[in-house]
């Protein structure tokens, strides 16, 4: 099919596009604002370069730049003129298109040049899927999935940041693996004293009684009120004026946790209701739930775009890299920086899920774990994660339930 070729640099305010021709040589290139009129336009002169050089269809890409592009990804799907012809339109990964534009040493660094080097790509082919809009029930769906994603990225980073602050006031707590830095009674205790000596010389009994109210499902309250003034005692003592510093930072990140944890308790629900007008059979696997289910489903959309689980496998970027030279083949290989992030998350966090409630996905889990002695857990979750992916293409494909099996 002759068709022609469009690159855009995305910007927040003006684009660059570039449109060439099938041969490669340049057809024009030009500015357009990033907005509902600039849209129009682009969409006037690819119709008119269309008709005008005699082409069949058109393939359209520009690199992901956060959500700037979404909105003319949505222009370009809804216009009725441009859709009287084939397209494709094609969200690039900006390290792909970076590795390419390194076959061209010379060429400078503007945005003009970038429109090129798209337009570029895309002629050469070997693009991974297409944007998917022919469903606006997944992007909708995946809104809510990716919000989540990052709201627990963020809740990731501010429990990291309080287990620092937990180790200046009270450095023995935060060694004892037994006690957990963020568990609910480890962030009463720090509201609750102020000091790692009021903890450690508290009265055992009152201490007792507060560890029970606050833990819940302790065993054994007293004993655990023990481990923890054990621990108060053997921690570092701060100067007054730094120990006051560490509280105030210490009530901030407080906070900051339990909203992010609220914001999380809401996006679960809101997925959940979006989910609801998807029909799916991935919650029939055990252990895999509603939510991950959805950041699932929201990434892959329609499985029908996908020829094989191995397809899938290389967009979620659960694929391993290959390094060979000779005879010598490396045995410690790691997994390609490409491919959609927040679906190899929400896979990742499934497999971790089901490797725990079904048997099959445990022993291989298990399997997996004990064949190295390095990076076990991690490996071993991916290789599920990969094994997952499996599952997940043929019930989709099938449109079946899972059927664990016997044993």
């Amino acid at each position: 099919m002759n068709q022609l070729f469009v690159g855009i640099d995305v910007g927040s305010r003006n684009n660059a596009v570039y449109l060439m021709k099938p041969d490669g040589e340049k057809h024009s290139s030009f500015r357009m604002q990033n907005n509902r009129g600039g849209a129009k336009m682009l969409t006037e002169r690819i119709v008119s370069a269309i008709q005008s050089q005699g082409l069949e269809g058109v393939v359209i890409g520009m690199e992901a730049t956060s959500i700037y592009g979404d909105s003319l990804v949505y222009a370009l799907r809804e216009d009725g003129k441009l859709g009287q012809y084939p397209r494709k339109i094609h969200v690039l990964n900006p390290k792909l298109v970076n590795k390419f534009k390194e076959s061209y040493p010379e060429l400078p660094k503007n945005d003009d040049v970038d429109a090129f080097v798209i337009a570029d790509k895309l002629r050469f082919g070997r693009i991974g899927k297409e944007v998917y809009m022919d469903d606006y029930r997944y992007k909708a769906l995946q809104t809510l999935t990716r919000a989540r994603f990052y709201a627990v990225q963020d809740l990731t980073r501010e429990k990291q940041r309080f287990a620092n602050y937990l180790f200046l006031k009270c450095s023995g707590i935060a060694q004892d693996k037994d006690i957990a830095n963020t568990s609910a009674t480890t962030l009463a205790l720090m509201e609750r004293f102020e000091t790692v000596d009021e903890l450690a010389f508290a009265d055992l009994d009152e201490l007792t009684a507060f560890i029970d109210e606050k833990g819940r499902n302790f065993a054994d309250p007293a004993a655990k009120a023990k481990a923890i003034q054990a621990a108060a005692r053997n921690s570092y003592r701060l100067p007054v004026t730094v120990n006051n510093s560490v509280n105030q930072a210490m009530a901030v990140s407080i906070a900051t946790m339990r909203a992010l944890e609220k914001q999380i308790k809401v996006l679960d629900k809101a997925i959940e209701q979006q989910f609801k007008i998807i029909p799916n059979t991935l919650t029939s696997i055990p252990g895999i739930g509603k939510v991950y289910s959805a950041g699932i489903i929201a990434e892959i959309c329609d499985i029908h775009r996908f020829r094989s689980q191995a397809s899938v496998a290389k967009f979620a970027g659960l694929v391993w890299t290959q390094h060979q030279s000779g005879e010598f083949e490396a045995q410690d290989r790691k997994l390609i920086k490409s491919g959609n992030r927040f679906l190899r998350y929400y896979l990742l966090e499934a497999a971790n899920s089901v490797r725990r409630c079904d048997s099959e996905f445990r022993r291989y889990y298990d399997l997996k774990y004990k064949e190295v002695n390095k990076h076990q857990h991690k490996r071993a979750l991916a290789l599920t994660a990969r094994k997952l992916v499996r599952l997940v293409f043929r019930l989709l494909k099938d449109n079946r339930l899972y059927k664990p099996p016997e044993g």
